[in-house]
């Protein structure tokens, strides 16, 4: 990568060059960015998962440009107009706009008035006046009245045509007008199609107005959706004289004033610019600027939900009784072992219009003891608080705890490919219930199977650049995966799909080779995995566990790698590396300094030592039981004033979502949050915590509840 961009990245992520430089290095080496964030710290100068991935974003970004570049020289060579100046400004260039901005001129063109009037030889009229090269341009454009211009009017007009599109792609105008633009503010008006009763949930963007600079991100994605929608139509308050007056300004102050009848025509010349070419190019150009901008906050924000999600407390591997409750339909109850296999399923009607409440308690009792039932997964949908309750006037043997799980994306799970290939002999209920439990088992391992935009999560998810969200959950689920570790004899496919260096190909091979053979003994025998070469050994063996392997190190994130430093560190203590695993008072008098060597320098082995005091430790809390407030059924139970507990479901950027036990979420907005002047209400809660809060106000007619966090 040359080193323009280079040092652009660094300026932008507010890092070394050398980091960046190296972190290209090992992207060309083919590693990943949890390896390179996990074991290359000494490269890399200790840049997290999250540096990493943006220094491989960017490093995609001005690889693209680079080609952009190619293309853009290769296209001015070839029409013979391409300077040592223009070439230098195009390589050196490191901003997308700033270079389609030079481009711009010598771009090819549909036919426009510009065209027509060149085409009409009336180029070098133009030439003269934009030049001030010209004091009557009226006796000039005489000399060009002919069968091609019929008047002297055309004559102008023509040439007027010619430099309002010359001043339109020069760049330094457009940058200026982009640079006003941005200082003003943006508007919506309704349009006809507002009147209609769906308009009604843009009702507070119908007639709007804010400053370009300081719109929230959520309110300027509402915007544009309901002008996508046709409800309302955006632009930028620009005052066309003002931009008018300064395009002027800075035209003669690159040459001399145009007096007389040739400063009229120039005039004339920039306000057709700007009415014509500018204002609808740039306006369309910073609220685009402005959507990118909104766009990654957005993308920020589902980002950090979906990692709360993943990395959500597990119950471990428990005997579990998961149900997918309904009313009608019934509540679908399956029974999974400590695996997650599925061992039992059958439908209980407990509700109306069934009523079956005896016959439920018994075979929910039945069930429980035949399958030595740990923990009971309720899913949090239609019917939810209802089984709860039911659930709760069963006699259950001590110990055997309740647990609402979010139903989110269950219903896409156990419609898809995942879930067929995995139950073809069951049906999409029975599914759904299998998801719920396992969920709750081990939500990340569960969670992989299901598109994050389903799982209810995002804000404006579907408006956003859908590849950049695409990249971001990408490198998220993969973040989330590596930090915890994966089960190399009990993970799925998708689950191992996102390990380092894995893959969808590799993570078949690798559990088609633990169905031949049985569970692996070791890492090494990964390598007999086909197509897994040293490479992708490197890459991933570190985020692999072996509980019970014949080497302790294997069950831990200390990297095969570096296997014999452990060896030498127990040696020189006199014990066997099992004894030195999980003792932290040995690990205590070992000095990180004696073990550095070669390329793992004091990062590595501080790591290798921490792992060691505490190996293969789930970074996880562990999931805690909840109770929704008793009573609290519907929205017509609640007051205002009232407190109750309930679960964070999603955070936006302008709140966070509350589950208080009814059909309709509450909303925390920021301002209730307890802190002055919050902007990110992440850093005050997080998904699926556990919380009490207020009820502020309720709108029966919109069904929509206020309010504010208690602690």
């Amino acid at each position: 990568m040359k080193d323009i961009y280079i040092n652009e990245i660094a300026g932008r992520l507010e890092v070394k060059p050398w980091q960046v430089e190296n972190c290209e290095r090992l992207f060309e080496e083919g590693a990943t960015i949890p390896f390179i964030s996990r074991y290359r710290k000494e490269r890399t100068g200790g840049l997290d998962d999250v540096a990493v991935a943006e220094i491989r974003h960017w490093s995609d970004v001005f690889a693209e440009m680079e080609k952009r570049k190619e293309t853009i020289l290769g296209t001015i060579g070839q029409a013979g107009t391409l300077t040592d100046e223009l070439r230098a400004k195009i390589e050196n260039c490191v901003d997308g706009r700033e270079l389609e901005d030079l481009y711009l001129p010598f771009r090819p063109k549909r036919r426009t008035r510009a065209t027509v009037a060149r085409e009409a030889g009336l180029e070098p009229l133009a030439d003269r006046m934009y030049t001030v090269s010209v004091s009557d341009p009226v006796a000039e454009a005489v000399k060009y009245v002919g069968d091609k211009v019929p008047t002297v009017e055309d004559a102008l007009a023509g040439a007027r045509d010619i430099i309002a599109e010359r001043i339109s792609e020069t760049a330094s105008t457009r940058e200026t007008m982009r640079n006003i633009f941005g200082t003003r503010r943006i508007v919506s008006k309704a349009t006809k199609k507002a009147s209609s009763p769906e308009a009604m949930k843009y009702k507070g963007y119908l007639d709007c107005s804010e400053p370009l600079s300081r719109i929230a991100p959520h309110r300027l994605l509402a915007m544009l959706r309901a002008e996508n929608e046709g409800y309302v139509t955006v632009r930028i308050d620009a005052d066309p004289e003002k931009c008018g007056n300064k395009i002027y300004y800075d035209f003669c102050q690159e040459r001399r004033y145009p007096s007389g009848a040739l400063a009229g025509q120039i005039r004339e010349a920039i306000d057709d610019a700007y009415k014509r070419l500018l204002e609808p190019s740039i306006s369309n150009e910073v609220i685009h600027q402005a959507k990118e901008k909104a766009d990654m906050e957005s993308i920020r924000v589902f980002g950090e939900n979906l990692r709360q999600l993943l990395l959500a407390p597990p119950v471990g591997q428990k005997n579990i009784l998961a149900i997918d409750p309904g009313f009608r339909t019934g509540c679908k109850v399956v029974c999974l072992d400590r695996q997650g296999n599925l061992l039992h399923n059958e439908t209980i009607f407990p509700h109306p219009p069934a009523n079956e409440k005896i016959q439920s308690i018994r075979a929910i009792s039945s069930m429980v003891e035949k399958y030595g039932t740990e923990v009971i997964a309720i899913g949090s949908g239609t019917a939810g608080r209802e089984t709860e309750e039911f659930i709760k006037r069963v006699p259950l043997p001590q110990g055997v705890k309740v647990y609402m799980v979010s139903e989110d994306g269950a219903s896409i799970y156990s419609a898809s490919e995942i879930g067929r290939e995995e139950f073809p002999d069951y049906d999409v209920t029975v599914r759904g219930a299998v998801s719920i439990g396992r969920r709750l088992m081990d939500p990340l391992a569960e969670l992989v199977k299901i598109d994050p935009k389903s799982l209810g999560i995002g804000q404006y998810q579907h408006d956003v650049d859908q590849t950049l969200l695409k990249e971001k959950l990408d490198n998220t689920v993969e973040s989330c995966v590596n930090s915890v570790g994966v089960n190399l004899n009990t993970a799925s496919p998708y689950l191992l799909s996102y390990v380092s260096g894995i893959g969808p190909v590799l993570a078949a091979n690798i559990v088609e080779y633990r169905t031949e053979h049985g569970p692996y003994r070791s890492r090494k025998e990964l390598l007999n995995v086909k197509r897994l070469g040293d490479k992708a050994f490197e890459q991933c063996a570190g985020f692999l566990r072996i509980p019970g392997s014949d080497n302790p190190l294997d069950n831990s994130a200390v990297h095969p790698e570096c296997y014999h430093i452990v060896e030498k560190m127990a040696g020189d203590l006199g014990v066997s590396t099992e004894e030195l695993v999980g003792n932290e008072k040995l690990c205590a008098g070992i000095r990180a300094e004696d073990y550095v060597e070669g390329d793992f320098g004091l990062p590595t082995i501080n790591d290798i030592i921490n792992e060691l005091k505490k190996p293969g430790r789930d970074p996880r809390e562990s999931a805690r039981e909840f109770a929704f407030a008793e009573g609290i059924h519907t929205i017509e139970d609640l007051v205002t004033g009232m407190e109750l507990p309930g679960i964070v479901t999603n955070i936006t950027a302008f709140g966070a979502f509350v589950d208080i036990g009814i059909k309709q979420n509450g909303l925390i907005h920021i301002s209730k949050m307890g802190v002055r002047g919050l902007s990110d209400p992440t850093k005050v809660l997080k998904l699926h915590q556990h919380v009490k809060v207020q009820v502020l106000g309720i709108d029966l007619d919109r069904q929509r509840i206020s309010l504010q966090l208690i602690r």
